[in-house]
């Protein structure tokens, strides 16, 4: 029965499709809903009175929940204030992993301290089944002189050449914030974002879920890393626009046949797992301590070979590589 939502974006309200979805059926489910904030979507209003908000969130969470395999996670992002109520309705059907800090400053809105993240809950069905896999960002290092940010002192030699295992406070990936990037809706995600969940909770051809999926983030993702998905929005206009851009994509975020995330032409995303693998296609200085100041860098051939695909994308794609 799930196989006719495989690779699909289906147009319609998300209650009433994901409850003809059997139990245990994907492996994440990813959901970025509306904030009821009053943003201006294409076909919906974002204004719910307080308490039908709550109980219209907890009908879609607890029907994520329940179509997530006991090896899934369940992801969930907004504003904190969401999220505290959110986590009530979780802690009833999930178990608790993290509360991940995605580092995105916004405006000062008067008497308060200013607004300098949004959460991402981070939920699994069984915590003896779960599957995670530990991922690794590059090292952060001075814009000017290349020298690494962080004094490892005396421990230098023991650095991970690509770079420290990722914490749940995220701030190496950035809100999109130039109109020329964005496509029509107001709530967009960057696809390295969704890359980074999927590398580290999924497996290849595992199936990712987003009920909210806007105008593609999760599902690009999905494809670009070789998983398969399903994406539901209510709104026509975003369906459409979603479908445009998975035709353009293929599943070729990798180096040899290692899934990982790129942005910029750069690899951004890793599993540790995979970094014996790995290894062999970077360029690593002889003494490890001279990472303080030497980058590793992706041999020529795997340069050439990524860059060749983004030529290929058209303005319109380049610019939907940051969109939901």
């Amino acid at each position: 029965m799930i196989d006719k939502y495989i690779n699909q974006i289906l147009q319609g309200d998300c209650l009433e499709i994901m409850k003809n979805i059997p139990d245990d059926a994907v492996d994440i489910s990813f959901a970025d809903p509306p904030f009821n904030l009053g943003k201006k979507y294409n076909g919906y209003r974002d204004n719910k009175e307080f308490h039908a908000y709550l109980g219209w969130c907890r009908q879609w969470i607890y029907e994520t929940v329940r179509i997530t395999k006991p090896t899934g996670s369940i992801f969930v992002h907004n504003i904190p204030k969401w999220l505290t109520f959110y986590a009530n309705f979780l802690n009833e059907m999930a178990y608790f992993k993290h509360w991940i800090a995605w580092d995105a400053p916004t405006a000062p809105m008067g008497k308060s301290l200013q607004p300098s993240h949004y959460g991402i809950l981070y939920y699994v069905k069984d915590l003896k089944k779960r599957k995670f896999y530990e991922i690794r960002y590059p090292h952060k290092r001075c814009r000017k002189c290349g020298y690494l940010l962080k004094d490892y002192g005396g421990k230098k030699a023991s650095l991970h050449p690509f770079g420290p295992l990722v914490s749940d406070v995220w701030s190496d990936i950035h809100r999109i914030k130039h109109s020329k990037y964005r496509d029509e809706h107001p709530c967009q995600l960057p696809i390295h974002l969704l890359e980074r969940i999927i590398l580290m909770s999924t497996d290849e051809k595992d199936i990712v879920l987003d009920p909210f999926v806007g105008t593609g983030t999760t599902v690009i993702a999905a494809k670009r890393l070789g998983r398969r998905f399903i994406g539901i929005d209510i709104d026509e206009k975003y369906v459409n626009i979603t479908k445009d851009k998975l035709l353009k994509e293929s599943s070729n975020s990798k180096i040899s046949d290692i899934w990982l995330s790129f942005y910029l032409d750069k690899v951004v995303t890793i599993r540790d797992v995979d970094w014996i693998k790995l290894a062999s296609n970077f360029s690593i200085p002889e003494n490890i301590k001279d990472i303080d100041f030497k980058k590793i860098k992706v041999d020529k051939y795997q340069r050439s070979f990524h860059h060749k695909k983004e030529k290929h994308l058209s303005v319109y794609e380049q610019k939907s590589t940051n969109s939901k």
